[in-house]
């Protein structure tokens, strides 16, 4: 029996299983057992030339993935939005290969990747989909494009991305594991945890741990603890863009926001946009940067005064230490002190050492030895 087939085979055993206390730790073994068939498989068709990915390099500040079933309009907004020339036609398939564009806004260089139409099964491997999906894990957001007629495909490019191992819009669960020498599983949790001791232990003897302290820190279901246990997958955020927006009647757009919302999309936070028309690139563009958590530090720079028109890129959160890190050279080996201006400093020309955490728009001069 081939892998593919056993994969079928635990799916089907999984989905004809009720679920309840009895079954759960059947269940699990089960789901684990599936995730370690697939793994294999993907390094089957790895080594068999299969499923290696495009080796698209990464450029610029951030990379954005723009996902969507084959016509959708991607190679359009491609062109629309940045420098890219991506082969553009009306009928399925047109993208062959990876194209990438650069988008320049705000200062920034983001990379835009059109990637091959996800068709179903693309994470099985049907029309070289784990080539397209590894593209997409290297990227630091998903743009989902659907077309205005067809939000229906949502549901399935998400399933499409989750079965490659992409979690969406969630963060990693708080699951740590130390193994041990002696004395078996022990695990600790924070909370009073649903699933049952059984079920855990289980869980964690299929993926071959036998001795070892284990820390659970929050409510986790099955699938939330095999994700923790496996520590292999990739946490991206995403946002929607509803393409094709020019083309509906008035009185159909209620209908379209029913849709969205059948899939747990708030039509007021979907950015309705028209790539052949170019039309609402521009909040297209706002919320590729506010989901990057992109933020722009203005360099003063000695003799030279604040450089306002190439702003070093960093992201929210990101510290003096983390600028210094950017820039190199002697601004990360001889650092003695930053005096910044803006929204993190108490005032104007505050001293500030490395630890010190940066604000959109902030004015930054560091002093080395």
């Amino acid at each position: 029996m081939g892998l593919e087939e056993e994969i079928r085979e635990l799916e089907e055993e999984i989905a004809g299983t009720p679920y309840n206390k009895s079954t759960e730790a059947h269940i699990g073994r089960l789901k684990s057992k599936l995730a370690e068939k697939k793994e294999e498989l993907e390094k089957q068709q790895s080594g068999s030339g299969g499923g290696g990915g495009y080796g698209v390099e990464k450029h610029g500040d951030a990379t954005v993935a723009l996902v969507g079933f084959p016509s959708v309009g991607k190679s359009t907004l491609l062109n629309a939005m940045t420098n890219a020339e991506s082969e553009v036609g009306s009928y399925e398939f047109t993208t062959l290969d990876v194209n990438p564009g650069m988008l320049k806004y705000r200062g920034a260089n983001i990379q835009i990747l059109d990637v091959p139409g996800l068709i179903e099964g693309a994470a099985e491997g049907r029309g070289g989909g784990q080539e397209v999906l590894s593209v997409v894990r290297t990227a630091d957001l998903v743009v989902f494009l659907l077309s205005v007629f067809e939000i229906q495909q949502y549901a399935r490019l998400r399933e499409e991305l989750y079965k490659n191992k992409v979690r969406l819009d969630m963060e990693p669960p708080r699951v740590s594991i130390r193994r041990k020498a002696k004395d078996g599983l022990n695990v600790t949790a924070s909370v009073d945890l649903e699933l049952e001791a059984e079920t855990i232990t289980s869980v964690l003897q299929q993926h071959g741990y036998v001795n070892a302290d284990v820390t659970i820190g929050e409510q986790v279901d099955l699938d939330r603890l095999i994700d923790g246990v496996l520590d292999n997958r990739v946490y991206l955020p995403s946002i929607v863009a509803v393409n094709k927006a020019d083309l509906i009647e008035p009185d159909y757009k209620e209908t379209v926001d029913e849709q969205l919302r059948d899939h747990d999309i708030d039509p007021a936070e979907a950015i309705f946009i028209s790539a052949q028309e170019e039309l609402g690139l521009d909040a297209l563009k706002n919320e590729i940067w506010d989901a990057l958590g992109l933020i722009r530090i203005y360099m003063d720079k000695p003799s030279r005064g604040v450089d306002y028109e190439e702003p070093l890129i960093l992201r929210a959160g990101d510290t003096v230490d983390d600028a210094c890190e950017k820039l190199g050279g002697e601004f990360e080996d001889k650092f003695r002190f930053g005096r910044v201006s803006g929204d993190s400093a108490k005032h104007d020309e505050q001293q500030v050492g490395r630890d010190h955490e940066l604000a959109d728009e902030d004015v930054l001069r560091i002093l080395t030895t």
